[in-house]
């Protein structure tokens, strides 16, 4: 490997350009006197540089892409600077995209299931916004749609795959705020 110095701005560079983020492959490729180990090495050393409290950003791989993120303690400026409106998410639509994620491929009588309630109006929301798609049809009576999550759920929630997604464990009531409440008013009586 030539000049690791190089090769760290090399790769810096690219990064600051890409809109989506480079993979190892798209780096290596761009680059005709690197290999994969050497583009690890370089995004290691610029993740140490940029790990200082001095630095305002640092690199995240995100659905497989490396890319430059600001750190979340800078939001609050970035948000003012743009004036954008942060498109939030509702409850049902939270439940909905966690079970799609864990579930997925699932159809939309398989979410009703699990939630219990109507999922056609939650799914379209999260079709609208890029978070779910239609993934085919489920060969089945009727052919339903199945849906799964995009890579723009990815990004969202800064995760490099969905086995980034925290692990599902059993729970009871006792977890649950509502039961804990009850159980201290009961106790103070």
């Amino acid at each position: 490997m030539e000049n690791v110095d190089k090769v760290k701005s090399i790769i810096e560079a690219l990064l600051v350009v890409s809109e989506k983020g480079l993979s190892k492959e798209e780096l290596t490729g761009a680059v005709d006197f690197i290999d994969e180990k050497d583009v690890e090495e370089g995004i290691n050393s610029l993740k140490e540089d940029y790990d200082s409290p001095e630095r305002a950003f640092n690199i995240a791989s995100i659905g497989g892409r490396y890319r430059i993120v600001t750190k979340p303690e800078y939001m609050p400026w970035i948000n003012n600077l743009y004036k954008k409106d942060i498109d939030r998410i509702s409850a049902p639509s939270l439940e909905t995209l966690a079970i799609v994620a864990y579930k997925q491929p699932v159809t939309r009588a398989e979410v009703e299931s699990v939630r219990g309630v109507n999922a056609g109006g939650v799914l379209k929301a999260l079709l609208e916004k890029e978070l779910v798609q239609v993934r085919g049809r489920r060969d089945v009576i009727g052919r339903p749609l199945i849906y799964g999550t995009t890579e723009k759920f990815l990004e969202i929630f800064g995760l490099n795959s969905l086995g980034d997604l925290p692990i599902l464990r059993e729970f009871s009531e006792e977890d649950l705020d509502y039961g804990k409440q009850e159980q201290q008013v009961v106790e103070k009586d």
